[in-house]
């Protein structure tokens, strides 16, 4: 945001946000929140905007496909943000339903928003059924301490079972693997999962992560003298990195 405002105070505004009037006055900000932040910091009284008359249904789209192209989006907003352009779209197909009698009854698809948006209809659905996490699996997933697959399998437990599935992760201290939430996922479906069921399978050992790193020694080349040879490569880079990792474990000491 600090970048934001300086670029603002720098060069002003240049892309208008947009903005519909408010029954009770003034308008409502649809897509420019963080332009509205930065002029704020960089302590402007004016924003340009364009105005415009649209229902609630339309000014959800806009918003979320304004918003939705931003780095660094949490899985839990991008979840939401998909929820709610599905479902605007799909009132306003049964809108358009109920006054067009000509017209067979549709609903957009999610294929059709993940189209859109340069996705696959699977990828706006897993995505949606993370809204049905609990709050405190949620938050796991946003830190990244659950990884997006395996919580698309967990989206699918019942809150209790997720309550339960709560108080196994905090007794192992460990989160469920792809394969360990796919078989929770398997034994809710079969009505076989209970508390000790869910802690037989949290307690297994995940298998340790295959970890295959190849970098061409082109790419490297660069960085080293001419005589050095690719044995050399190898021991100066390995001492680098110990001397990384040495200096982040005195930051993390402080």
């Amino acid at each position: 945001m600090r970048e934001t405002a300086d670029s603002i105070k720098q060069y002003g505004v240049l892309a208008p946000g947009i903005v519909r009037p408010r029954e009770g006055g003034g308008y409502e900000i649809i897509a420019g929140h963080r332009r509205k932040h930065g002029s704020e910091l960089a302590e402007l009284s004016t924003m340009p905007c364009i105005v415009r008359e649209m229902d609630d249904d339309t000014a959800i789209i806009l918003m979320v496909d304004s918003n939705i192209q931003r780095e660094n989006i949490l899985p839990s907003e991008r979840a939401q943000a998909y929820k709610m352009k599905v479902d605007a779209l799909k009132r306003q197909g049964a809108r358009t339903d109920l006054t067009s009698p000509n017209n067979s009854a549709k609903s957009r698809s999610d294929d059709e928003v993940g189209d859109a948006m340069g996705i696959s209809g699977d990828t706006v659905r897993n995505y949606i059924s993370l809204t049905q996490l609990k709050p405190e699996l949620m938050e796991m997933v946003d830190s990244g301490k659950i990884s997006l697959t395996p919580a698309y399998h967990l989206a699918a437990l019942k809150p209790e079972e997720q309550t339960m599935l709560l108080t196994a992760i905090d007794s192992e201290q460990a989160t469920p693997s792809v394969s360990q939430a796919q078989r929770i996922k398997k034994l809710s479906h079969e009505g076989k999962l209970n508390d000790d069921t869910m802690l037989e399978v949290m307690m297994e050992q995940k298998k340790p992560e295959k970890c295959d790193l190849t970098i061409s020694g082109d790419k490297l080349r660069k960085y080293f003298p001419r005589s050095y040879t690719p044995q050399r490569m190898e021991e100066t880079i390995l001492k680098l990195l110990d001397a990384w990792m040495k200096k982040r474990q005195r930051a993390q000491e402080r």
